[in-house]
């Protein structure tokens, strides 16, 4: 059995690390027609809890997470994450 690795994204919330594709800010043009598209499908998860977007965390299932931290700190602790994964 795989095991799956968690990457926290603020507020209590987790993804997948091992689905995530890109992190992303989304403040061009193309991020907001992806998530939009993304809502129009029901493939839109909303994990800001009320505050600004700051990334967008895109899936190989094509699902959009939206974040309320900033890309590089989701980035961090992904990188973290494997560091420490590898170790052990």
């Amino acid at each position: 059995m795989q095991s799956v690795k968690l990457l926290n994204i603020g507020f209590g919330n987790v993804v997948a690390a091992n689905r995530v594709i890109a992190i992303v800010n989304p403040e061009s043009a193309p991020i907001k027609r992806v998530i939009q598209t993304a809502k129009e499908k029901s493939n839109l998860i909303d994990a800001t809890y009320g505050r600004k977007t700051r990334s967008v965390i895109i899936t190989d299932t094509k699902t959009v997470v939206l974040s309320s931290l900033q890309p590089e700190t989701i980035v961090n602790r992904l990188a973290k994450e494997e560091s420490i994964q590898t170790v052990i």
